[in-house]
């Protein structure tokens, strides 16, 4: 008789999409600026259709002026944890992946005290002392990465329950006259990651990270805005596109294929890829690379579910919030089924990277 291991299993997801829909065309008399005093001379209907070009982003959410980051993680938790029936009480920790904290509507200044982890526990109620809280500031793979430092406390004994969270307001530092401030959007999403006992394999199998900081720290990175005529001292997120484009097609694909390996399977055995959807265009020729690697010409772009086109690029929410969408049925033609084999894999500031290899229980 097998031996049963203990695994780290999702039994429970939930999100929070801000009502507040903004479209491409909501963008049309901005005025927009390419870097610091470089404003863009293109008429914004030709910006905006190249932008969808590249990105395939339509319209994308932004929370509304009465509620905070902290708020959606919250409501992303409490819908995790209601639909899976879990009772907050019996949680070991809670783990928050964002980046920014509570900015609140009209400012830049970011709010990391007491931590967001501290605030939805609180919101929550819980009492249980041993109930652990942290935030963990990874870039947009910061929710991946909480996953990974679940399945480890899981694996290691120290934990039982854990509530990993991934929740960001990029809509309030992104600079409104920045071309970028098209991509970026608002949302949470939760899961409940728990230690199952199976005798075969099942939940996460592996995971490798990787932090490139050395040539490409700044990638990403806080500055003032981009238009010289309006006297403003906040600091918004600035991106190097092309350069984060360039490195994630090299890096990417190569750190889902090693993760897939160290699981001991092949990329014909993955059923679905919950890519980070930071830009279409990106996404997909990273996946290109990755089958590329494995000597195919091409793949099934059903194994590759997207929200982006309505939803934006709202950082570490982007994966929760796809895999929620799926687990409840509400993304056509996707769903999740026993024994198929996941991978999820992100990129983000700093420059972070992360995959993880996930069987369905």
């Amino acid at each position: 008789m097998a031996k049963k291991e203990t695994y780290a299993v999702i039994t429970g997801s939930g999100s929070y999409i801000p009502k507040k829909v903004v479209k491409n065309s909501d963008f049309l008399n901005h005025e927009l600026y390419e870097g610091f005093g470089k404003r863009i001379e293109k008429d914004n209907e030709e910006i905006i259709e190249k932008f969808v070009q590249i990105t395939d982003i339509h319209e994308r959410r932004y929370l509304t002026e009465d509620l905070t980051m902290s708020d959606m993680a919250y409501l992303a938790a409490k819908d995790a944890l209601e639909s899976s029936g879990t009772d907050p009480e019996t949680l070991d920790y809670i783990i928050i992946g964002h980046n920014f904290g509570d900015v609140k509507y009209g400012g830049t200044q970011i709010d990391t005290v007491p931590s967001i982890a501290s605030k939805v526990k609180h919101k929550l109620g819980i009492e249980n002392p041993f109930c652990v809280g942290y935030d963990m500031l990874f870039g947009c793979p910061g929710w991946l990465e909480s996953f990974i430092q679940a399945n480890l406390f899981i694996k290691a004994g120290a934990a039982k329950k854990v509530l990993v969270i991934g929740s960001d307001t990029l809509s309030r530092i992104s600079d409104p006259y920045d071309r970028d401030s098209l991509i970026y959007s608002d949302g949470a999403g939760a899961t409940i990651i728990e230690a199952v006992e199976s005798e075969e394999p099942v939940g996460v199998l592996s995971h490798l990270s990787r932090t490139d900081a050395k040539d490409n720290a700044y990638m990403l990175w806080m500055d003032k805005t981009y238009n010289p005529n309006v006297e403003d001292n906040g600091l918004y997120l600035k991106m190097m596109g092309r350069k984060l484009y360039n490195y994630a097609l090299t890096i990417v694909p190569q750190t889902i294929k090693s993760s897939i390996e160290k699981a001991g399977l092949d990329v014909n055995d993955i059923k679905t890829i919950l890519i980070h959807q930071a830009n279409a265009k990106m996404d997909e020729a990273m996946v290109q690379r990755l089958f590329k690697l494995y000597g195919h010409k091409g793949y099934d772009p059903k194994m590759v579910p997207m929200s982006i086109q309505k939803l934006g690029n709202n950082s570490v929410a982007t994966i929760p919030i796809l895999y929620n969408m799926i687990n409840k049925g509400e993304m056509e033609g996707q769903q999740f089924k026993t024994g198929e084999y996941l991978v999820f894999a992100s990129v983000g500031a700093g420059v972070n990277v992360n995959s993880l290899v996930y069987r369905v229980p």
